[in-house]
């Protein structure tokens, strides 16, 4: 097995090449805390990883849940991730539902997706991206118990942002995560997505929603501990402002794919340190 300290390195590697949105706001915390978030991403990232690989299957999911199981008991071998995650998890009480749920999420990716509702949007939100919220507000740490209710929300809102974002690449593997019905009201077909004034409507309506959700878990910053705001304020000013810029484009998301270069990102570093003093 691999030493804690060796797990952390692989962890931080994997981070800092795979975390192109959640890194740079690690960079703001103290170093324990930057290294548990690390930890955290590492697990999830090997866990969305096995659903979207070519040729994905259940069995490679199913063995690591219960990878999953002996690592929240203290049996660690099998991957680099599992001791720093364990450590983790364990040092900062972390619930081991969530990353159950999580495997829940990722393993229904295996599936052609064809949501009806946005109820049923809103659970495969919650799997895949609201756990990783509740996880990491217990490493930013709260009091307050509503924290975790805003930090669910928070997570739907970066997911719904992912989705807008990545709409032709997840039709182009037989995803569409846009609610059925809002499809239907907004008279788009699924299977021939083409920028037209319908689908342009119906962006703007997910985007009112993805925004909605932003304001109501904003005063989440407020309730972290001080010491952790700045980190926590990058992140959702990353993922909003990415939210802006798809917008601004026009909805333009059928022809590339939209992200904030790294000047946009180390600019709202600049300003979430400057926040903090």
């Amino acid at each position: 097995m691999l030493s804690l300290e060796d797990s952390y390195r692989h962890c931080r590697q994997v981070a800092r090449r795979r975390a192109k949105n959640f890194y740079y706001s690690f960079l703001l915390l103290p170093r324990q805390q930057r290294d548990a978030m690390c930890a955290i991403y590492a697990f999830m990232r090997y866990c969305d990883d096995l659903s979207d690989e070519p040729g994905a299957a259940r069995e490679p999911l199913l063995e690591w849940r219960r990878a999953l199981d002996r690592a929240l008991e203290g049996e660690c071998a099998g991957h680099p991730t599992l001791p720093a995650f364990h450590d983790t998890v364990r040092r900062y009480a972390i619930p081991g539902r969530y990353f159950h749920d999580l495997i829940d999420g990722v393993t229904s990716d295996l599936e052609p997706r064809r949501i009806r509702t946005f109820e049923e949007l809103y659970r495969y939100c919650y799997q895949v991206a609201s756990v990783v919220g509740l996880s990491i507000v217990h490493i930013f740490g709260f009091s307050s118990p509503e924290a975790l209710q805003l930090a669910e929300k928070c997570g739907v809102a970066f997911q719904l942002t992912n989705i807008l974002r990545d709409v032709r690449e997840d039709a182009e593997r037989g995803r569409v995560y846009l609610p059925a019905e809002d499809l239907e009201r907004f008279g788009v077909d699924p299977g021939a997505l083409r920028r037209t004034p319908q689908f342009l409507e119906l962006m703007r309506f997910e985007t009112a929603r993805a925004r909605q959700y932003y304001r109501e878990s904003a005063p989440l910053i407020g309730m972290v501990v001080r010491r952790s705001r700045s980190s926590l304020w990058a992140l959702i000013a990353i993922y909003s402002r990415l939210l802006d810029k798809i917008e601004r484009s026009d909805f333009d998301v059928l022809s590339g794919r939209i992200s904030l270069s790294m000047a946009e990102k180390l600019w709202i570093l600049v300003q979430a340190a400057a926040r903090s003093l």
